[in-house]
């Protein structure tokens, strides 16, 4: 009886359009370079957001 051969998922993942490195879980550079990315979206998006009303962030969310 001859079993499949068997594949790994990492065997099976492409490496991502701006590193060689394959994406992955965890504590990974991949990881927190996506996080860094996402930290910079919403840090500019609050930015705008004081820059168009006027008022600081936190009032206008209404935590103070």
């Amino acid at each position: 009886m001859a079993s499949a051969p068997e594949t790994t998922p990492a065997a099976e993942q492409k490496p991502s359009a701006t590193t060689s490195e394959i994406p992955s879980f965890g504590w990974s550079s991949y990881a927190e370079r996506i996080n860094g990315r996402f930290a910079m979206v919403g840090f500019v998006a609050i930015l705008l957001i004081e820059a168009i009303s006027g008022t600081p962030f936190l009032q206008w969310a209404g935590l103070r």
